[in-house]
């Protein structure tokens, strides 16, 4: 029987059978890639994709910080974008993204260049593809209100161009064509002195610091907030998981974080069905308390 690998296009870059991808994501979960794709570069991912038979799925990893591969693994191709697509350049206030820069990354090489305005991507886990996909952001501050242009490939190779306004961006997400795979973007920022834009970083990445647990094995905000930002009277994720009784509560290795609710833990020996299971339990005790239907903010990828 021939398998996936061998029905694949050439590539300049690497193509990896049976590839692990827990060592790849920050809750350290999941089965393998079916084939794991890592472009050499745009034009690398291009072709490939232009000639990639119609029936292989195509699943796009990130920086790995707001998923759950789930224990089957991901059948078709996952792609993962190799250092090629994670430069920053700077002209005059455009900062200009590869897809594949960290968030975090970002904002200081703005910050350098005496560039404020994407300090909230310090706050940010992951890298800017993943904040492309789901507006990320934190403290009021989204992907949505500095982003002016985006460049993607399409299911065929093809470029795409898009603005803000073509990615119909919401509250934690986007109706951008599933199928489509950023590879840069664009961000509008404004002229600052350097230390009052560090100095706002520094702040920020206290502050998460103290709240939140980053510094075990975990994503971002498991839920999305049911209200958005500067809704009248908003209700957060946290507040009704607390509220509900789940702080703390665990399945197998997995746990809700004692120190932010919304955030799940493995705790060292968690599989992947754990945190999506211990999730589900979280979503049904809020559910039953209060009546909200909270959704899910970690994408969860793969088969169980």
């Amino acid at each position: 029987m021939t398998s996936l690998i061998d029905r694949l296009p050439r590539v300049r870059g690497k193509l990896l059978a049976a590839e692990p991808l827990a060592p790849a994501t920050w809750f350290r979960v999941g089965g393998p890639a079916e084939v794991l794709f890592l472009p050499k570069d745009v034009a690398d991912l291009a072709a490939f994709l232009a000639t990639l038979p119609e029936d292989v799925p195509v699943t796009v990893l990130g920086a790995g910080s707001n998923v759950i591969v789930r224990d089957g693994g991901v059948q078709g191709v996952v792609v993962r974008l190799t250092a090629s697509f994670g430069s920053i350049a700077i002209d005059a206030n455009t900062v200009r993204a590869g897809a594949a820069a960290l968030d975090a990354r970002v904002s200081m090489a703005a910050a350098r260049a005496g560039l404020g305005g994407l300090e909230f991507f310090s706050g940010v886990p992951g890298a800017i593809g993943g904040a492309l996909r789901m507006n990320a952001g934190c403290y009021g501050v989204e992907t949505k209100d500095v982003v002016t242009r985006i460049r993607a490939l399409d299911r065929r190779g093809r470029s795409v161009e898009l603005t803000a306004a073509d990615m119909g961006y919401g509250y934690r997400s986007s109706s951008a064509p599933a199928d489509l795979i950023f590879v840069e973007a664009m961000f509008e920022a404004r002229f600052d002195e350097v230390s009052a834009v560090v100095q706002r970083i520094d702040d920020l990445k206290a502050r998460r610091e103290a709240s939140q647990p980053i510094r075990e094995k975990t994503g971002g905000s498991t839920f999305a907030n049911p209200d958005p930002p500067g809704a009248p009277h908003q209700r957060r994720a946290w507040e009704l998981i607390d509220a509900a009784g789940m702080r703390g509560a665990r399945r197998g290795g997995a746990e809700v974080s004692r120190q932010h609710c919304n955030f799940l833990i493995n705790t060292g020996d968690a599989t992947a069905a754990d945190l999506e299971g211990l999730g589900e339990d979280v979503r049904a005790a809020v559910m039953a308390k209060s009546g909200v239907d909270l959704r899910w903010e970690i994408k969860r990828i793969g088969v169980g």
